[in-house]
């Protein structure tokens, strides 16, 4: 969908005029005046749920008078599910693993007090909810070393990715590389917090920076595309059930 000229990135022209999803086969297929857009493997856009394509196919509805891919995040998600999840879904399931064995919500600060209480407030809940729900016990540490998860922990969270269908997973090590954490990308993924509030636990640190030291454009310019795809995510998801 793009073309590159030097290092700047130049859009194709949008070449369509309708854009629906509709049943084929055993999924839904986005449509773009009838005809199904590819990966850039050559996968038909085909997704498992009508709600899905639905998604995917706002995205192509909503592109002006050239396509930019960097706007279509859950298509991008899409793609990438097609291509790459089949033939890679232990290594996946693992990913989400590594993440649960070092998991952000499981290194507090030392100090400040008020950075301290508002890592509390914010993260205790989320792992008494994966203790209770998943069944997921994390030791918690202070500072920046490395304290090592129960085996039986990591174990249950690759099990748990690994159960998912591909694009479940697909969303799952999204999620999970997003928020640094794989407690808030299943606490997203189970419907217990919406993808606004796993981005707001997971910037816990950094917000508490900016409100000190402020931030400059280019890192809130990068702030505002992962609150997007954290909204997208909470609507993947929703829309997998």
């Amino acid at each position: 969908m793009t073309q590159h000229h030097g290092d700047r990135p130049t859009l194709a022209r949008r070449f369509y005029a309708a854009c629906h999803a509709q049943a084929e086969g055993q999924g839904f297929a986005v449509k773009l005046d009838g005809r199904t857009p590819k990966s850039p493997a050559g996968t038909p856009l085909v997704l498992p749920t009508q709600a899905l394509a639905d998604l995917c196919a706002a995205e192509w509805e909503a592109q002006g008078e050239n396509i930019d891919p960097s706007t279509m995040h859950a298509t991008r998600l899409a793609f990438t599910t097609l291509d790459h999840i089949p033939a890679a879904r232990a290594e996946t399931a693992d990913e989400v693993s590594r993440y649960a064995g070092s998991d952000l919500l499981c290194y507090r600060a030392e100090g400040p007090a008020a950075l301290v209480a508002r890592q509390a407030l914010a993260w205790d809940p989320l792992l008494e909810w994966a203790g209770e729900a998943l069944d997921l016990r994390f030791e918690v540490a202070s500072g920046i070393v490395h304290r090592p998860q129960p085996i039986e922990t990591v174990d249950r969270v690759r099990a748990l990715a690994a159960a998912e269908d591909d694009f479940g997973l697909s969303g799952l090590v999204f999620a999970t590389a997003l928020f640094g954490s794989a407690v808030i990308a299943l606490a997203l993924r189970h419907g217990h917090i919406t993808g606004e509030e796993a981005f707001a636990a997971s910037r816990i640190d950094e917000d508490f920076q900016i409100e000190a030291w402020g931030h400059d454009e280019e890192a809130a310019e990068r702030v505002d595309r992962q609150a997007i795809e954290a909204r997208m995510l909470e609507h993947w998801f929703k829309a997998l059930a």
